[in-house]
């Protein structure tokens, strides 16, 4: 059997990227390839023009100080951009080492190893495709590994990888350090939304869901014919999210064009997801975000997504529609019912809020 047959039966029974890619580098299968009218509707913003310079960076260590021109930094880059960077964020460089290490090192495993934990589609953890196949949907160029991280006992330990021996500590690790970190953040998120506690918005979550995804994104022959992450907004509160070198995969989506995230060195990149859109009644926004892929290089990300309890009820806050004096533009939902729905959709930007508005 030749190198193409074994990367097109590898790619219908594992949807397994990477191994295709070692297969046969040249070989794209038809279910990852954008057809040629998608590809002639992106307006891609060249790295080097104004637009990547201006996303914000924050710094975490001003902002948990209450230092006022941060807080206001912080009000306008949920505003205007629903995306930043942070700097000073408190997560020791080893941390982050580890955890990069312990990344790698396991998508550097042979196929059966990895097979070892397969994706569970009811609890969304374990290796293996993390959105369905819907129909008209193309398949993502990547292979991901996804943990439930918080509440403990959501976590399903028969799908912590076993090898590298130092991956779970380091997962382990850095979830806690993530988990403080938003908890910062909501703290800061709670002052500028005029909330009377500080406390304010960690408390409306009740017991805060932390869902980790990490991704490979392995190289691929014609990059401009595939997406390693399909356009879309996040389902939850924020995301927090962590690239493993200066690679630029991400984009996001700005004044009608993509424009890339050049990643600022030891940095944590923040997304505003939909459910601080639907608090803040529209004032923030979430982002729509995509990821493309590299000819040259392989990249990998690490996405903490930090949501409400399931049973908690997402509508704007009365403090924002106070603050704005316009009626609410979002319906009530429950975040479990919120999150189905989501999660039972393709991707296609922001088509899943949209479907909430009043």
């Amino acid at each position: 059997m030749g190198s193409i047959e074994k990367a097109i039966r590898v790619g219908e029974e594992s949807e397994c990227v990477q191994e295709m890619v070692n297969m046969d580098p040249s070989f794209i299968p038809q279910k990852y390839l954008r057809s040629e009218e998608e590809r002639a509707k992106d307006n891609i913003v060249d790295i080097s023009l104004n637009y990547s310079s201006q996303i914000p960076i924050l710094d975490l260590a001003l902002l948990f100080n209450e230092d006022k021109g941060e807080l206001e930094k912080l009000d306008k880059a949920c505003e205007e951009w629903g995306f930043f960077q942070i700097i000073n964020h408190g997560i020791p460089a080893e941390v982050l080492e580890n955890i990069n290490n312990g990344a790698a090192g396991f998508f550097k495993l042979p196929l059966e190893e990895k097979r070892k934990y397969p994706f569970d589609p009811f609890t969304r953890q374990g290796y293996g495709m993390y959105y369905p196949h819907t129909e008209g949907q193309k398949l993502d160029w990547c292979d991901s590994i996804a943990y439930s991280l918080y509440p403990s006992h959501l976590r399903k330990p028969e799908l912590w990888p076993a090898k590298p021996p130092s991956f779970k500590d380091a997962v382990e690790t850095y979830s806690a350090e993530v988990r403080k970190v938003a908890g910062k953040l909501f703290g800061c998120l709670s002052l500028i939304m005029g909330m009377e506690k500080e406390e304010g918005l960690l408390e409306l979550q009740k017991e805060l869901q932390i869902l980790m995804r990490v991704n490979y994104y392995p190289t691929c022959s014609s990059p401009d014919k595939v997406l390693g992450l399909s356009p879309h907004s996040d389902p939850s509160s924020i995301t927090i999210l962590m690239q493993n070198n200066d690679t630029v995969g991400l984009q996001i989506r700005h004044d009608g064009g993509w424009v890339p995230v050049k990643p600022v060195p030891n940095s944590l990149i923040i997304n505003v997801g939909d459910v601080l859109e639907m608090w803040s009644n529209g004032k923030y926004k979430s982002i729509e975000h995509r990821a493309v892929t590299s000819e040259t290089n392989t990249r990998i990300s690490f996405g903490a997504f930090v949501m409400p309890n399931i049973d908690v009820e997402i509508e704007p806050l009365e403090e924002m529609l106070s603050m704005q004096q316009k009626p609410a533009k979002y319906k009530k939902v429950k975040f479990g019912d919120y999150l189905t729905y989501a999660l039972r959709q393709k991707m296609d930007g922001k088509a899943n809020i949209e479907e909430y508005k009043t």
